[in-house]
């Protein structure tokens, strides 16, 4: 997957373990491990790094804290990638967004798009506004009929207009775009590109 990215241009990659109640994911671990990554991926001539982070189930952060949040920021940056609880977006994410800036931290929403309800646009509006911001998968933005997503991007189809490119990719509302390779898989490598974002450049992924 390294070299993959590297081949790509992305020379940072987030690891982002699941952190919530079914993933035995010891916090305090994550940096010496990715360290070790690291190190194999110098030797290996690979360039590109790998840096700590985590993908935060909203039903686990009552159980984390202040300290472990920032070891599982991305990058240690403060930025946390937020996995909605299952179902359809709700007032609960927007708390949880608020919890994490009343922390100091921000908020990167994870696939929104895998919790589709009939106003989804309108949660992913309210997140915004919020100070949050939108990551996708990848797939989800291919032109229609590429993936099996073309229902969900219907979905997400303009109310007013009847357009159907998804929202997301018309008003640039996605800051991050990540793959969805796994090591078992046979799915296309993980590129995702750093869409415009305030003070973001240059490329990234996260696996």
């Amino acid at each position: 997957m390294a070299r993959v990215a590297a081949a790509d241009g992305i020379d940072v990659i987030a690891a982002t373990p699941h952190i919530r109640h079914d993933h035995d994911v010891r916090i305090p671990e994550l940096a010496g491990r990715v360290e070790e990554v690291n190190r194999e991926l110098r030797e290996s001539g690979i360039p590109a790094e790998v840096v700590t982070g985590g993908e935060v189930a909203e039903t686990a952060l009552d159980g984390l804290t202040a300290e472990e949040l920032r070891a599982v920021s991305l990058g240690a940056g403060g930025w946390i990638l937020l996995e909605p609880r299952p179902g359809p977006l709700s007032d609960s994410l927007l708390d949880s967004v608020d919890r994490l800036h009343e922390m100091g931290f921000r908020a990167l929403i994870a696939h929104p798009e895998r919790h589709l309800s009939g106003n989804t646009v309108e949660w992913i509006r309210k997140l915004i506004d919020l100070g949050a911001l939108i990551q996708a998968t990848a797939a989800f933005l291919l032109p229609k009929g590429a993936t099996g997503h073309a229902r969900a991007r219907a979905a997400w189809a303009d109310p007013r207009s009847g357009e159907r490119r998804p929202l997301v990719a018309r008003r640039k509302a996605a800051a991050a775009l990540r793959g969805d390779r796994r090591p078992r898989g046979d799915r296309d490598a993980a590129t995702a590109s750093r869409l415009d974002r305030p003070g973001g450049t240059g490329r990234d992924s996260s696996g």
